[in-house]
């Protein structure tokens, strides 16, 4: 990447940063430079072509600013100001003159790097309420963005595949490992999918998505959850699968060691947007999405100062790794969380989601969550005695079994999170797994009931109405049944982290 062709502009826009007082280094990418003027930011295409893009020239270059502006109003019109031309006029470059355009910049607005997710999740500062307003808010992105019949499916696929595959093996990483156990594994991932693909195009979960929602690439603007710097420059390789987009973000919280934090964002956007029939992909989906880091990275590491190299290509092997564990996909299981209110059946799900096989890690069904959907309210929101009512329930178990069976059908594993202090609901259970051909596991927490009572009262936020009465009319209900509990019994009273411990050392997903 030469930068004789940008000469000009590079020292034009250094010019305006230090007239503004901002010492502050440009930040460059393979494809970018971005130059800070104190509250303001500069980004200016790189003139360069890949076989993924091509930046060669001044107009392409205006057309993908002029692009991006666009595009990325859709997430963040706040931070996107608007284009400006670089003209070449009698007294020198200028910012939108008469003159010859010689090269184009976005302006934005700037934030603190410290907003960046990829520095939060760094920095341990992301949240698990900042992922589930990201994950409501990608649901409803994707949801408004634009059908396409043109792109996509399992042809645009196999394409992306191979430029992937090809990128990879021109890195120094070809020259280090064999990558062919993990291209082919995903070549034969695509072919077992390759129907899926073409229905999901025909189905209209198609559209014109972010195309690069990595951690870097998403911001905490006024308290936000902001994607940004979507892909511009090629419609193409934008205008994907949904759950292709979402893929990129899983991908990254799991480099990042947020296995924790992939799991909440797969399972709240899965609530928000019902992608179930698209599951069986998520694997060759992480897993490309990773080899496109790694590749990337390769060649970025090629064009660092010597002090980076090393760091910079040690990510890249690591994306290659992730890579691996991604397409190596678990099979199906099911297992059944149940106890009385406040016995901590919800984040015992949760904890043990992403330790089950396949990234992310389990689909959690939540019978709490799954009531409030029917009723058309927020999870947090409290709903009437009429909504607890016998019949009520009924269907919502009958919706947890329901689902479940969808994703075990993709190959997926489940935890179905609810009281299941009825024998009949539990074997309706064990029955849909066996249905599916899938492992079952019942797990039931107890705790002494004051234990039970004090956690119902300190709760704020949650997605359960119960309260102590409830609690105590559900203990009165199972004694008077005279059932003999015939799930697994675990200490609701010790650590969440500790029992999710245990109950994996005990099994083999």
């Amino acid at each position: 990447m030469s930068e004789d062709a940008q000469r000009e502009t590079i020292a034009f826009l250094t010019q305006m940063c230090a007239r503004a007082g901002d010492a502050s280094p440009p930040i460059s990418t393979h494809i970018s430079r971005v130059y800070f003027a104190r509250d303001t930011v500069y980004k200016l295409k790189r003139a360069v072509r890949t076989a993924y893009l091509d930046f060669s020239t001044p107009e392409k270059r205006l057309a993908a600013c002029q692009s991006e502006l666009a595009l990325n109003r859709r997430t963040a019109p706040s931070l996107y100001r608007g284009v400006r031309r670089i003209t070449r006029e009698p007294s020198g470059i200028a910012f939108d003159g008469d003159g010859e355009t010689i090269d184009a910049v976005v302006e934005m607005r700037r934030f603190a790097q410290t907003d960046l997710f990829d520095v939060m999740a760094q920095d341990g500062a992301l949240t698990t309420q900042h992922v589930e307003t990201l994950a409501t808010s990608l649901a409803a992105f994707h949801a408004d963005a634009q059908i396409s019949r043109a792109f996509g499916g399992a042809q645009a696929i196999g394409a992306i595949l191979a430029t992937n595959e090809s990128e990879l093996r021109s890195s120094f990483l070809a020259g280090e490992q064999d990558l062919t156990p993990v291209c082919a594994a995903m070549r034969e991932a695509f072919a077992a999918q390759s129907a899926l693909l073409d229905a999901r195009k025909a189905a209209g979960k198609v559209r014109r998505c972010h195309g690069d929602l990595t951690l870097r690439n998403i911001a905490l603007i006024e308290g936000q959850p902001t994607p940004f710097d979507c892909l511009e420059f090629d419609e193409a390789l934008a205008t994907i699968d949904v759950l292709y987009d979402l893929a990129f973000t899983l991908m990254d919280l799991r480099h990042r060691a947020r296995a924790d934090l992939a799991n909440v964002l797969f399972n709240r956007y899965l609530d928000a947007a019902d992608e179930t029939d698209g599951l069986a992909l998520l694997p060759l989906f992480i897993a490309m999405r990773a080899i496109i880091r790694a590749h990337v990275t390769a060649k970025m590491a090629q064009d660092a100062e010597s002090d980076a190299q090393e760091d910079m290509k040690a990510e890249a092997r690591a994306y290659v790794a992730l890579a691996s564990d991604a397409i190596r996909r678990g099979s199906a299981v099911l297992i059944g969380v149940g106890g009385l209110s406040g016995s901590g059946k919800s984040t015992f799900a949760s904890a043990l989601a992403p330790h089950l096989p396949a990234i992310p890690g389990a689909r959690v069904l939540s019978s709490d969550r799954i009531r409030k959907a029917m009723f058309g309210a927020p999870p947090t929101q409290a709903l009437p005695a009429e909504a607890y009512a016998p019949q009520v329930s009924q269907r919502v178990y009958a919706s947890v079994r329901e689902q479940a069976g969808r994703c075990l059908k993709a190959g997926w594993p489940v935890i179905c999170d609810a009281v299941f202090d009825r024998r009949t609901d539990r074997d309706a259970l064990k029955e849909i797994a066996a249905l599916h051909g899938a492992p079952f596991h019942g797990y039931w927490l107890e705790a002494p009931a004051q234990m039970l009572d004090a956690r119902i009262r300190a709760r704020t936020g949650d997605p359960s109405d119960a309260t102590p009465d409830v609690m105590r009319a559900q203990e009165e209900k199972l004694r008077a049944s005279g059932e003999i509990m015939d799930w697994t019994r675990l200490d609701a009273s010790a650590k969440t982290q500790e029992t999710v411990k245990r109950v994996c050392a005990q099994q083999d997903w």
